[in-house]
Parts: structure tokens; sequence; C-alpha cells
């Protein structure tokens, strides 16, 4: 490591103040790496609901500010700390947020404007990253960088949710409230487990119709029609077996409870903003309904990442069509603002120079 030159500095998108545009600036590097520490040049960096979350201050106030974002991504490990055995340069990485194997390290020590910032055990919202051993995983260099990125939380938490939580089994019935990155791999995944209906819920057009495209076979715009209403002629007053919320608003969690079968399970992958509860009749938990939080899909990112590769590679899950927008790092504030107002369908990519 001693011989191994470091960028002295990279760009990189900085939460400063929550609820405000993400600056844009230049961050400099420690001088090496220490135990666990891997240095990765980032491809591809995913914009996940729950960054968005963290700008927006969903969570309550943010004590870590000014710190750095981004936890799913594609990239090649450059250089390796002391310890580590897992990756190696050359390699080419996905980046995510859950553990995997390896060493947890220390988090990295950049600096901004002469002072300390923030970092996590990953982050993805700029040119180069410091990342633990155990938030990476080696991936064969067959695999598009684009695509690459989305296994870091996108697939991994949407295919998590079906088989570790929600335990969906051929023939169900699924509702998915919520069509965005998360919500488009609940409804591929439930195609290729065989459910029936799939019900896609969301209030723009636009990702309604990205999700037929890859398997819902009910749509219903919830800011035009009334949901109950279309769930009851689509299932009768039974209910759906499995309904996945991706939105965290409390209005809607209870209605997805509500629509659950009496034995039936709801998966919560989207969280309230603080303060925001919710409110169910709990009887029917007493007789078998379920309903509980995921977290990430219960992954396990060095044993999942890989079965769906196979699949990738087989031509079985088909996830080029989900990736609809591609920015630069100095657009990301736009890419935030389209993800937002619905005009982006699919899943939005920041692209770095490779």
């Amino acid at each position: 490591m001693r011989d191994f030159e470091f960028p002295k500095r990279m760009k990189a998108a900085i939460l400063v103040e929550q609820n405000k545009p993400l600056v844009i600036d230049e961050v400099q590097f420690p001088e090496m790496l220490d135990c666990g520490q891997v240095l990765v040049k980032i491809y591809y960096s995913g914009i996940c609901g729950s960054q968005i979350g963290e700008i927006k201050g969903a969570k309550g106030h943010d004590s870590y500010l000014p710190h750095l974002l981004g936890h799913e991504g594609s990239g090649k490990v450059l250089a390796v700390g002391s310890g580590v055995k897992k990756v190696k340069p050359d390699d080419y990485v996905v980046l995510h947020w859950m553990r995997a194997g390896g060493i947890e390290s220390s988090t990295p020590f950049y600096k901004w404007k002469g002072k300390w910032i923030n970092s996590g055990w990953v982050t993805t919202f700029n040119e180069y990253a410091i990342v633990s051993e155990n938030r990476l995983t080696v991936i064969p260099n067959w695999v598009d960088a684009k695509i690459a990125s989305l296994f870091g939380c996108a697939v991994t938490t949407g295919l998590g949710v079906l088989t570790n939580k929600a335990k969906l089994i051929m023939g169900e019935s699924i509702v998915v409230f919520g069509v965005g990155g998360v919500g488009l791999n609940v409804i591929q995944g439930a195609k290729l487990i065989s459910a029936y209906p799939i019900v896609g819920v969301d209030i723009f057009d636009n990702k309604l119709k990205l999700a037929e495209k890859i398997g819902a076979t009910h749509l219903i715009n919830s800011s035009q029609k009334n949901v109950k209403k279309e769930i009851i002629e689509i299932f009768g007053n039974q209910g759906a077996d499995v309904v996945v919320d991706n939105t965290g608003l409390p209005e809607i969690i209870q209605l997805a409870y509500e629509i659950t079968k009496n034995k039936g399970r709801t998966v919560l992958v989207g969280v309230p903003k603080k303060g925001n509860n919710i409110s169910i009749y709990s009887l029917p938990l007493h007789f078998g309904k379920i309903i509980t939080g995921t977290h990430g899909g219960e992954t396990n990112p060095k044993e999942d990442i890989h079965r769906y590769l196979k699949l990738l590679k087989a031509g079985i899950l088909k996830l080029q069509k989900l990736i609809t927008n591609e920015f630069t790092l100095d657009e990301i504030n736009t890419a935030i603002e389209m993800i937002c107002s619905g005009k982006i369908a699919g899943k939005c990519l920041i692209r770095f120079k490779q």
C-alpha cells in the first residue's frame, strides 16, 4: 500500500443541509487505506429512495451533517488495505449497504474545506470511494456496469422481499404499492415465481406502463381511481395473499394492511417520516394475518447477488429495461428533482468516467 499513490481529491455530492440541493465539490483523500478498507473507482451509482429520504429528513434530524451519500453502485477496485482478502486490485465489484463477508473497517476520513466530513462504510455519489471490505461483492467482468449497480440495493431488496420476507409462492396473489426501483423488482420477481394476479399501484402512468412491461397483470392509478374498490373488483372481498408497500405513507400502509387476506402478509419497505404513525385494527393478527417491515429484503449479498447473476446470464432476469435515465454527477440534483416529480419511470443512474 505504501507504493500506491492515492488520488488527492475527488468530486462528490455532499449533503450539507436537509431539504436543500446537494453540494457538488471536491473532497480531499486520506494518505493511505486503513485495515479492511478498499479503494474503488465508481462507474455507476443508483439513486435509492432511502437516500432521497435522508436528504428530505424522513427519519428526523441528521446529526452527521455534512456527509457523503449513495449506497448502491458498481466499480473497479484500485487498491486494498491490510487484512483484505475478499477483493483485489482490478476486480469488478458491486457496492452495497448490506453486510457481506470480510472485514468491517473504520469509516474513511475525507476532508472538505479543511475539516473532516462524515462518510459511512460505503458511499457512491462520488468519483472514488473508500469502502469497507464487507460492503463489496466481486462480480464477473461480463456483467454490464450499469446493470451491476442495481444489485447494490434495488434488485436484492426487491427480490429479497419476496423470497426472504413475504415467502411468496406459485399461484399466490400480490399487490405492490409504489412501482419505483424496488417495486419494479418486486413485480418482476413475482412474475418469475408465477404469482397471479400481480397488481401494480402508483400515481404515475409512466411508472405503471413500465410495471406492465415487466410483469404486472393489473394496474391501478391511485390518483385517478379508488384503490379499495378496484382491489375488490379484482379479488372480491377476500384480499391479496401479499401486499408490499414501498411508499412509507401511513394512509397507504393502512390500506395495504386492510386489503391483505386474513392470513396474508403485509410487508413494509417504505418508512414513514418520523412522527407519522399508522393505525390498524390488530385483531386479525391474532388469527394469522402478518404485518412486518423488511431490512433490505434480508439480503445476503455474498450469496444472493451470484444467484441472481445466474438468472441474468440465462436471460431470465431482465434488468436493462428498468434503467430509463442516466445523469452525470453534476446533474444529480436535477435527477433527484425528476425522480421526486415522477418524471422518471424506472431506475435512474449517475454515470462516472471509466
